[in-house]
């Protein structure tokens, strides 16, 4: 008789809830302003002074009384930018002051040097309509004072570093990334840099994930290659449990004798679920072992990689504090026929580009086995077929994951803003 898995086969929806209810913001800390580009607040942040702090002029010109008009005025000094020249304008005087500069009291406009003429220790004003305010930014027209400038949640990068180094923020409180212990199992994996023996392959998903989980703002931690040996394996997902904030596996989920993840994620924690109604990726399992979140991926490259996205991915950026998690999704019209089985869901690896009328086209990448990591290479995102039907035909319309850039057919860039 057949071996049946002692898991049940769950939704994609549900595995998602399931993950989003265990899953929780990790706890903040407190580093340098600058090296903050990527992290998420923990905190919001108010200005304590106003920007500008005292009148400023926006030009290079000449600091005068708008009620004077145009005409001769007396130049009775400099003030540049960066100190207080200690001058003042009074009817029939002007001052020359640079972009950025403090405006001297008694002026209430700047002139721009090209409405001006010098002559000698005077200025002739050129412009007709001098208003008050002309070419001068107030106190607190950026910033007010006791505003807030950053919330809670904002993901930081140059134009937010740019505001805290304004508002005197030499150290900001942010939520910490998680760091992720990555390993791969299995005798039939070597390194890179070995030469396989008969029956061996090198090791693929070990480094895919590493990657992934950078991409995604996490810090991997690599556990190397672990033998099908019960010892072996216990003793390195205890290191990533005691090491890290999330551990994440890949092969030893299905249903051989050697594949041992499963039961001892099973019998030191809970086990939320070993199945999943989905293609690649079944046998994907998320357990909880003291408080750390557990992802065993399966075996195979393209199935470990999909999975990341789909299930990963989202819980990292949660736990970093994100609340965009999950990737921009659109309507795709297929350019081709699709093959597909009625039982699951699949995300099948595509290129995605965009007609004049911004209908978004998928084409596949090739063959979508599970062992060709050649059908993720190039793929800027997934089409969704959803069980219940067999192939779909070219113009069907599915959803689609954007996982990069899109660009137009012509071959014109199209700008995407892509969640983190």
């Amino acid at each position: 008789m057949p071996i049946e898995s002692p898991y049940p086969m769950i939704s994609i929806e549900d595995a998602l809830a399931i993950i989003q209810n265990a899953i929780q913001p990790l706890p903040s800390i407190n580093i340098p302003f600058q090296t903050a580009p990527g992290y998420v607040l923990a905190e919001d942040v108010f200005a304590n002074e106003p920007m500008p702090p005292f009148p400023a002029s926006s030009v290079d010109g000449y600091a005068v009384v708008a009620a004077d008009g145009p005409g001769k005025r007396r130049i009775v000094g400099d003030q540049a930018a960066g100190y207080m020249a200690g001058i003042e304008i009074e009817p029939g005087t002007s001052a020359r002051v640079t972009t950025g500069a403090p405006v001297p009291p008694g002026a209430d406009a700047v002139v721009m040097v090209e409405e001006a003429e010098v002559i000698g220790d005077h200025v002739e004003i050129l412009a007709r309509n001098i208003q008050p305010g002309t070419n001068i930014r107030p106190i607190g027209q950026d910033i007010e004072q006791n505003q807030r400038v950053l919330a809670v949640g904002t993901v930081l990068g140059p134009p937010e570093l740019g505001l805290l180094g304004t508002v005197g923020r030499s150290n900001v409180t942010v939520y910490r990334r998680p760091k992720v212990a990555v390993m791969s199992t299995g005798d039939e994996i070597v390194e890179p840099h070995e030469q396989p023996a008969p029956g061996q392959i090198r090791d693929a998903n070990r480094f895919t994930l590493i990657g992934a989980v950078r991409q995604a703002g996490g810090e991997p931690l690599d556990l190397g290659i672990v033998r099908d040996k019960q010892g072996s394996l216990q003793a390195t997902i205890e290191r990533g449990l005691t090491e890290a904030d999330v551990l994440l596996t890949s092969g030893g989920v299905s249903m051989g004798q050697l594949d041992l993840v499963k039961p001892y994620l099973a019998s030191r924690g809970t086990l939320h679920f070993g199945r999943v109604n989905t293609k690649p990726g079944k046998p994907v399992t998320f357990a909880v072992v003291d408080g750390v979140p557990c992802f065993a991926m399966p075996g195979f490259p393209v199935s470990a990689l999909v999975s990341f996205e789909v299930f990963v991915r989202p819980a990292l950026l949660k736990m970093a504090g994100h609340t965009n998690i999950y990737r921009p999704r659109e309507k795709a019209v297929l350019a081709h026929r699709f093959s597909h089985t009625a039982a699951r869901t699949e995300f099948q690896r595509v290129v995605l580009t965009r007609r004049a009328d911004g209908t978004l086209v998928a084409s596949t990448t090739g063959f979508q086995g599970s062992g060709r990591l050649l059908s993720m290479v190039g793929a800027n995102g997934l089409v969704i077929l959803p069980h219940g039907q067999d192939n779909y035909e070219a113009g069907a319309v599915v959803d689609a994951l954007i996982l990069d850039r899109v660009e137009m057919e012509d071959g014109v860039d199209k700008p995407h803003v892509s969640s983190l």
